[in-house]
């Protein structure tokens, strides 16, 4: 295959939106682990390939891209990240390696403030198995000559990542009491991140916190996407209440509570979200998602 300028690995919400946006600048090319989303891409004009990283075959991907975008989360189980050494093995050489983490490898603080400099100490699986990916990267890359960026992203929202079904469902929220504290990046801000480290020279050898900078309750959040979308409000419950009524996979995340400082990437690289003030960004969410202002 032609070399490209960026090889995108895990073109699903995130990574779709960035090959939408790159591909009328660079050369890039995506990756994603079935044919029928290959296929998909293809019809938008987004070179593509399937390539299941959790099998031993290595597909027919682009050959040495500059630069290396990794979104693929690690598998559900285990330690360590097997997909990912996979991936950096089969695509070498690279100029530059991105990898999305996430603010999971902090753990719960408390509600602490948090920045990169902050001990990772996580407090769930999927926390740990980000963090082993995170000290892999940098080993592969230092090994290798590859300058790399790391960013920890906190929950992801835009069009299509609204709780309008939860509310609709009329699933309840935390008390305030119990409710930890969180943080957001709309997907648009979140691709202009990635645009931005995978080019700028002082990013290499970074690892950058990315938020919208308004950290907030879960609660409060969907509060605010009920008024917003003019839906009721959600009902309030108690910590103890909540067994049984949200699932534990959610309530494990809503028990991890942080304040992301996310100025490094502002003051550095002039990162400026566009979607700063959430309202915006949820309105901006549901005009896409419903098809109304």
């Amino acid at each position: 295959m032609e070399r490209v300028n960026q090889l995108i690995v895990g073109a699903g919400y995130v990574g779709q939106r960035l090959a939408g946006r790159l591909r009328a600048v660079v050369p890039v090319h995506a990756v994603v682990s079935s044919v029928a989303s290959a296929e998909s891409l293809r019809a938008q004009g987004i070179p593509a390939t399937a390539w299941n990283l959790d099998c031993p075959d290595v597909a027919d991907v682009p050959q040495s891209p500059q630069i290396l975008t990794y979104l693929v989360a690690p598998p559900l189980q285990g330690t360590h990240d097997p997909r990912l050494l996979r991936c950096l093995h089969a695509v070498q050489p690279l100029e530059r390696l991105v990898y999305l983490s996430t603010t999971a490898v902090y753990g719960d603080v408390g509600g602490a403030v948090v920045d990169e400099e902050a001990p990772p100490a996580p407090s769930s699986g999927r926390g740990h198995r980000r963090l082993a990916a995170e000290h892999a990267v940098r080993a592969f890359a230092e090994s290798h000559g590859i300058a790399w960026v790391i960013l920890r992203v906190p929950g992801i929202y835009g069009p299509g990542r609204l709780p309008l079904d939860r509310l609709a469902r009329g699933e309840p929220v935390l008390a305030p009491t119990d409710a930890g504290m969180t943080n957001r990046i709309h997907v648009d801000d979140l691709v202009t991140a990635l645009q931005l480290v995978a080019e700028h020279p002082q990013a290499a050898g970074r690892i950058y916190n990315v938020s919208d900078g308004a950290p907030c309750s879960t609660s409060e959040h969907f509060q605010r996407v009920a008024q917003i979308a003019g839906l009721p409000p959600p009902a309030v419950v108690t910590r103890a209440e909540a067994e049984g009524r949200i699932s534990a996979a959610f309530l494990a995340y809503l028990d991890e509570s942080r304040r992301l400082d996310s100025s490094r990437i502002r003051t550095e690289l002039g990162f400026k979200p566009r979607y700063a003030d959430p309202s915006e960004g949820i309105r901006a969410s549901l005009t896409v998602q419903t098809g109304r202002a």
